[in-house]
């Protein structure tokens, strides 16, 4: 009976010894096994995502410059036909600039939550010639025409449910002053902006308020001589309305001015300031001192 009761223990105790290698076997093999290629699928989803964000890019420039459009409008309206302030009343004029910056402060927002979004093309297109070919042929062949249409799509609807609203900017001088005055206001607009996104310290609110302060002065100064625009695909909605979208004085004014104006722009404060990644460099080699 002991020898029995011994060799089935000795049994048992193999069995065990048996599953325990199985198992711990088939750990190994789970683990040693040969990993799915997981870097194709991340490439290709790398790219559904960058497709995706560039859709929304565009539909986000579409929206926002139909509402931009609009919004200009709207404050007019709301300064002068409901409150009943003149054209030319001080406090009127006071109020309507304060509800602009609130505008532009409410634009800044929808630029954040899209991720981008923008509805001047001057904005993208400063940044599209500091960065690569794609991302510029990207701004060039679709950002900026989706913004051109919204402008359109936004004063076509304007004058579809007002139409006794006006017909936008004009140019009340000759060709080459509008052209130098546009450039001007474009050149300093831009310059600002590039020096307020190389402000890394900086807050977004205090970032937002020079900026809406300066756009502010700038089209006071020149609301008299092209409207103070700055802002080509805004111009284009309004004289696409007029039916003059393709005469001299709109390409050269209110397009290939500020476009070069852009370019200058850019090429000038990348030539006085050092890169960010320069001044980067300097802080932690201060650091590290």
């Amino acid at each position: 009976m002991l020898t029995t009761a011994t060799i089935m223990t000795s049994d048992v105790k193999i069995h065990n010894k048996h599953k325990e290698t199985k198992t711990s076997a088939t750990i190994a093999s789970v683990f040693n096994s040969p990993k799915p290629p997981l870097c194709s699928f991340t490439l290709a989803d790398r790219s559904k995502m960058g497709v995706i964000s560039r859709r929304r890019l565009v539909v986000s420039d579409f929206i926002m410059s139909l509402m931009w459009v609009w919004s200009s409008v709207l404050i007019k309206m709301f300064v002068h036909s409901i409150l009943g302030y003149g054209a030319h009343d001080l406090k009127g004029e006071i109020l309507k600039h304060a509800i602009s910056v609130i505008n532009m402060f409410f634009f800044a927002f929808l630029s954040k939550a899209t991720k981008g979004g923008a509805y001047n093309p001057l904005t993208i297109l400063s940044g599209a010639i500091s960065g690569n070919l794609s991302n510029f042929i990207f701004t060039v062949a679709a950002r900026i025409p989706a913004q051109v249409f919204g402008s359109i799509t936004g004063v076509r609807l304007i004058i579809a449910a007002f139409p006794n609203i006006g017909l936008g900017p004009r140019l009340t001088i000759d060709i080459h002053r509008g052209a130098f005055t546009e450039g001007c206001l474009t050149f300093a607009i831009v310059t600002i902006s590039l020096g307020l996104s190389r402000r890394s310290n900086a807050s977004t609110l205090m970032k937002t308020w020079i900026s809406s302060l300066s756009k502010l002065t700038l089209h006071i100064l020149g609301s008299d001589l092209t409207g103070g625009c700055m802002n080509p695909a805004s111009v284009m909605g309004w004289a696409y309305a007029r039916g003059n979208h393709v005469t001299k004085e709109h390409i050269h004014v209110y397009w290939l001015a500020p476009i070069q104006a852009t370019l200058l722009a850019v090429w000038t404060f990348n030539l006085l300031v050092s890169p960010a990644k320069d001044e980067k460099e300097k802080m932690k080699e201060k650091k590290s001192e």
